[in-house]
């Protein structure tokens, strides 16, 4: 077990290294610099100095070196845009907001997805499971920059149900919840339901019923839990999903989150804190992966994770 969590810690870090490189190396491959943006006359002298102020005359290899040793140090850097806020400050006030749009996201595509998913199974080729069908292929066409502004048409305009933006209340969760986990929400749905057809073939689930177990029984402790196995290998990728995605929905609610600066960032060409919010996300991921390999392991007893050092 030990000997399994240093190899994974060490995957971890590793992997985040290449992040970090392959994102530095990239960025700083962008003609241009913050300074020389279009429709911003600055003088020569000026940018010059400015420059060397965050080192960004420094060779690039001094720059990345420098870089590795502030991140060991947990320090991102001065936000070369809204000098002199840092990026640690920055983060530390817009990550709540998208955590909490985030985990709201997700709570809703668990739910609803599995419940569907087992719903459409338990009423196979009958009229609610065609519907979780199509309400899946919809769902992973769909991008959700396309579901927000028709939830703020009908939501907020129209009915006058929600607000239509920025961020404040449970209120204004909402909306931005519900585009977020649209797409998420269809993707669990047709999964549970495929899982959940193969597994009440399986003879197990056979012998339950000779037994004479309620259905509810059956359904809940044998059925849907090996059918959520699946589901639980994806969360990590759901989670990079959900959180990805919320760069967009954020700048279309308004919402003061991480992925509303990390866009206006890109636009900016704002160095650090470009590279700040690339690694935060990339340190949530990789945890959530691992956490997703653990909790695998606690739902099906058959997998151990001193099993996997082989």
């Amino acid at each position: 077990m030990l000997a399994y969590l240093l190899k994974r810690f060490l995957s971890m870090l590793i992997t985040l290294w290449l992040i970090v490189s392959i994102t530095f190396f990239l960025m700083h491959t962008v003609p241009g610099s913050p300074f020389d943006r279009e429709g911003r006359a600055m003088p020569a002298t000026v940018e010059k100095n400015l420059m060397a102020l965050y080192s960004l005359d420094k060779p690039l290899l001094v720059q990345y070196a420098a870089y590795l040793k502030s991140l060991v140090q947990f320090e991102l850097g001065p936000s070369i845009i809204r000098h002199p806020e840092t990026v640690n400050s920055m983060l530390a006030r817009t990550f709540p907001v998208s955590a909490k749009l985030g985990f709201a996201a997700l709570f809703i595509s668990i739910i609803a997805g599995v419940s569907l998913g087992v719903v459409a199974a338990l009423r196979h080729n009958r009229l609610i499971d065609y519907a979780a069908t199509v309400f899946a292929v919809i769902g992973i066409a769909v991008p959700n920059f396309v579901v927000a502004p028709l939830l703020i048409k009908y939501f907020a305009v129209e009915w006058k149900l929600l607000p239509a933006a920025t961020w404040g209340t449970w209120q204004h969760v909402v909306l931005p919840a519900l585009a977020l986990s649209f797409g998420p929400t269809a993707i669990i749905a047709r999964l549970t339901r495929t899982s959940m057809l193969e597994v009440l073939t399986q003879e197990y689930i056979e012998t339950a019923k000779a037994k004479g177990l309620h259905p509810a029984v059956i359904i809940v402790k044998h059925a849907l839990r090996n059918s959520l196995l699946p589901v639980i290998t994806l969360l990590g990728a759901l989670v990079a999903n959900v959180l990805t995605g919320s760069f967009v929905i954020e700048k279309i609610f308004a919402i003061p989150g991480m992925g509303k600066y990390f866009v206006d960032s890109i636009y900016n060409r704002d160095y650090t804190v470009i590279m700040g919010t690339t690694v935060f996300y990339s340190i949530l991921l990789i945890v959530m992966m691992f956490v997703v390999d653990v909790v695998y392991s606690l739902i099906d007893p058959r997998i151990k994770l001193h099993k996997k050092e082989g």
